[in-house]
């Protein structure tokens, strides 16, 4: 969860320190021909800053809820990059995606905080607006034929359904809405995450 305690201070996620790296060492191949990313769900602004850096080749696009852009443009003050840009407000399905041509998207850690009808639209609309040959970078905690890949994500499932929100999503329903994207890679991550690397051809 984002620490977001004291407004006079950047909002903080021990998480995406944690996960930027391995991350970034799946992003520097999978967007390597990218021009355009746009990120769904920026939250702190942590994962932009790190990611921008190191992919000096392509903009990054930040965007969500505008609650959220405060801590984001302070982390983009504060860490700039030429190749950063400010956060558009992004609310699904309300809002659409922005209107702006991209060649990418990424997205950490919302799939589960969203409900299904809400997972449902981002999938299809990503699927949609992404060009040939356009690649969906997605991390997070996943199911797999409905089995957790561990006791404290059937846990965390259990607690986030409880608190309102949607719960994990099953790799094989994201399938089934990401049509026509192909899921080309499934990769293991920290915390028992994974990386879904999505390609449409």
């Amino acid at each position: 969860m984002l620490d977001m305690t004291n407004q006079f201070e950047k909002p903080f996620s021990q998480a995406c320190e944690n996960n930027k790296t391995a991350i970034l060492n799946v992003l520097l191949s999978a967007f390597s021909n990218s021009r355009k990313v746009l990120e769904i769900g920026s939250g702190t602004g942590q994962h932009a800053v790190h990611f921008a850096r190191h992919l000096p080749h392509l903009m990054w696009q930040t965007a969500d809820q505008y609650e959220y852009h405060p801590g984001i443009k302070q982390w983009i003050n504060e860490y700039p990059s030429a190749n950063l840009m400010p956060p558009l407000t992004l609310k699904l399905p309300e809002t659409g995606l922005p209107d702006t041509e991209f060649d990418a998207v990424f997205s950490a850690n919302t799939a589960h905080i969203m409900q299904r009808s809400e997972a449902t639209w981002m999938m299809q609309a990503i699927a949609k607006r992404l060009p040939k040959n356009g690649v969906f970078c997605q991390y997070g905690p996943f199911t797999f034929d409905g089995e957790f890949t561990s006791q404290s994500n059937a846990d965390f499932h259990a607690h986030l359904v409880q608190s309102g929100y949607g719960g994990y999503r099953d790799i094989s329903e994201l399938k089934s809405w990401a049509k026509p994207l192909k899921l080309d890679e499934v990769i293991d991550m920290p915390a028992n995450n994974h990386l879904l690397v999505w390609r449409k051809s």
